[in-house]
């Protein structure tokens, strides 16, 4: 029997032009499958990976679980005799993927190539919202100001909300089944899904496989403070509602309320994350991994609604003592709610979109009974 090997040209330009360029020094020593504490020793990665894509071979990487289950570490690069910068290799070819399995895909090009195109992905949702507060009426400001429900209500804000996020669930649905009908042709799978959903959540949560990095160890507490954070946000979001619709609770609410030191430890979590990320990154590269144009606008639309949100508590509580003007803090309030937007829908094009696929990868790896050590 013979194997047919089908070689893009189109995605070996993509990947030079993407940060993956140092993939043609690499001359299969093995070196960084050896020095992996993350692969597993039936399918031992990035040596065979970076061969492929030397040659182009994007249906291989596509189908191929150890893409997602690749940390960027960056044990291998550091040790690399080469040079050859695999965990930035795999890197690129994990952004790559991450257009290819979007829906609809021209979006995920969009967010892709966020280098040139972000004054587009952050202008727009912006524009939206001063749009729509026009055409409501609501671009008044009022004479007395002590809380954002006067500016913008918040039954119009979970009104456009509640409806982007059942866009974003719906397309990473269609998004995860084409990552797992790719996984499942290179092997049969066995066991329950949602059997091994639940150990693989606990693993990922607790990001047990980042307390395996040496090189870049750091990365673990920077991952695992923004993952809480916005956990912790979207858990706040969500008492909102309750509080808002249920138990009729007056807005905004004082600080020392539950739900608003939940939502402040959040945010704190979120700004110490982002900090930690940002600080690796001007380190040395080659411990740290290069930024790409795809890492920088996820990374700098994470800073920017932080930023923004506490920007924004601030000058209400400014606002209240007279000491900002009403208007500037409504121009603030809607660009936050811009920022934010963005980011939402960001969530199945850009990096956040890693979270979908390597829970994906794991559950796979698990269920097709590769020899990988567990999350315990």
């Amino acid at each position: 029997m013979t194997t047919a090997l089908l070689p893009s040209s189109s995605f070996r330009k993509a990947l030079l032009e993407r940060g993956g360029a140092t993939a043609g020094k690499c001359y299969q020593c093995a070196t960084c499958s050896s020095v992996c504490d993350l692969a597993p020793a039936a399918a031992p990665f990035p040596r065979r990976q970076m061969l492929w894509a030397q040659w182009g071979l994007a249906d291989r990487l596509a189908g191929d679980p150890s893409v997602w289950l690749c940390h960027q570490c960056n044990d291998c690069t550091a040790r690399c005799p080469r040079d050859a910068r695999p965990g930035d290799v795999l890197q690129a070819v994990r952004g790559l993927l991450v257009e290819d399995l979007a829906f609809p895909r021209f979006l995920g090009r969009l967010v892709g190539n966020a280098g040139t195109t972000w004054p587009l992905l952050l202008g727009l949702p912006i524009l939206f919202w001063i749009a729509l507060l026009a055409a409501a009426g609501l671009l008044s400001v009022p004479q007395s100001f002590h809380a954002y429900e006067q500016l913008v209500p918040h039954w119009l804000i979970y009104a456009v909300y509640l409806p982007v996020a059942g866009y974003v669930a719906a397309v990473s649905w269609v998004s995860g089944r084409r990552l797992w009908r790719a996984l499942g042709a290179g092997g049969p799978r066995s066991g329950s899904f949602f059997g091994q959903l639940m150990p693989v959540a606990t693993e990922i949560a607790t990001h047990k496989r980042f307390a395996k990095c040496g090189t870049a160890a750091s990365r673990r507490s920077g991952h695992l403070a923004l993952f809480w954070g916005f956990v912790g946000a979207a858990v706040t979001s969500g008492l909102l509602i309750v509080a808002i619709y249920i138990q009729g609770l007056p807005m905004p609410l004082p600080l020392a309320h539950p739900y608003k030191i939940l939502g402040n430890l959040s945010a704190l979590l979120l700004l110490v994350g982002a900090g930690i990320l940002v600080a690796n990154r001007l380190r040395d590269g080659k411990r740290t991994g290069v930024s790409t144009a795809f890492d920088s606008y996820f990374a700098w639309l994470v800073g920017l609604v932080i930023v923004s949100g506490i920007v924004v508590e601030l000058a209400r509580l400014l606002a209240g003592d007279g000491m900002v003007s009403p208007a500037v803090a409504l121009g603030l309030y809607v660009a936050h709610l811009g920022v934010v937007l963005a980011l939402f829908l960001s969530f199945p094009y850009s990096k956040f979109a890693h979270l979908l696929y390597r829970t994906l990868a794991i559950v796979h790896q698990r269920m097709a009974d590769r020899k990988e050590p567990t999350a315990a």
